[in-house]
């Protein structure tokens, strides 16, 4: 195992080619005001394993492949089963 950063996250896009938009969540307590504090980072990731909207996945640190792209898709921790389904009409 190398030392690379690994983050979990939620794809929310994939509209471009061998790119997905991933955003990874994290939840902690203010240090001095002790409130929880949510917050939530969007950051572009190589795909080569064709992640689908809403997919869990695990990215890893890697060299600069372009100018936003700077994370790999590494596994695809669990698959969103309705992300891709459209709600029927009633």
């Amino acid at each position: 195992m190398n030392n690379r950063r690994r983050l979990t996250g939620i794809v929310t896009s994939n509209k471009m080619q061998k790119t997905v938009v991933v955003e990874v969540s994290r939840t902690f307590r203010h240090p001095l005001y002790k409130k929880v504090v949510h917050s939530r980072k969007r950051m572009m990731a190589h795909d080569e394993l064709g992640c689908q909207i809403g997919d869990h996945v695990t990215i890893v640190e890697s060299r600069p492949i372009s100018r936003q792209k700077h994370w790999v898709v590494e596994a695809i921790i669990r698959h969103d089963i309705d992300a891709g389904e459209i709600p029927a009409e009633v």
